[in-house]
């Protein structure tokens, strides 16, 4: 960091302020969290005897020791009773859309940092974040009310670890985009 002197005014030109530093934190964080949901085998259990993911559903009925896993792009014929339904895909490629937004924002944040194009590139990782954090909450909303709606579990049933990874990644996310809304010039004399 080197002043540059103007008249009688200083000003200081920082490559990368704390609230970026932390922004850029905060979209690492929601990419890892992300990713996590997205391989979790547990969004929703329920006694031992069922899982349900993005990716499949398993079931166990009690007289057998065997598990039953239906897989959600699976077109052929399965052991599954239940096929995947739309709204299972549809909160599937919600949430990877979301994901890929997050990974195309950690880029350009990333890129920017390194080739110290600071300004340039803020508006745009905000709107990416923000986008993605629509993307991710229509996802969030829509699994529990259409499972809620279409499932029929008999069983205490619960939404486990991999969705409450999915609600983490969207809060960074929200973190991550309020952090590169805020403007830089305004707050760069102070750092």
């Amino acid at each position: 960091m080197s002043p540059s002197v103007s008249g009688t005014e200083e000003v200081r030109v920082s490559a990368l302020t704390p609230l970026k530093l932390v922004g850029l934190v905060c979209v690492f964080l929601a990419l890892c969290l992300d990713v996590g949901a997205v391989l979790s085998p547990a969004w929703v259990t329920a006694d031992g005897q069922y899982y349900l993911s993005l990716w499949m559903s398993c079931w166990k009925p009690a007289s057998s020791a065997k598990w039953f896993c239906n897989f959600a792009l699976n077109t052929g014929e399965t052991d599954a009773h239940v096929p995947f339904t739309d709204w299972q895909i549809a909160t599937l490629a919600l949430l990877l859309g979301g994901a890929s937004l997050i990974v195309l924002a950690f880029l350009m944040a990333l890129i920017s940092l390194c080739i110290r194009s600071r300004g340039r590139c803020y508006k745009p990782v905000a709107v990416i974040l923000f986008s993605a954090v629509v993307l991710q909450v229509c996802s969030l909303i829509l699994f529990p009310i259409k499972f809620i709606e279409t499932v029929r579990l008999r069983m205490y049933h619960e939404f486990n670890w991999g969705y409450g990874l999915a609600w983490g990644s969207t809060i960074f996310s929200f973190g991550g985009a309020i952090l590169y809304c805020l403007n830089p010039k305004n707050y760069e004399d102070y750092y």
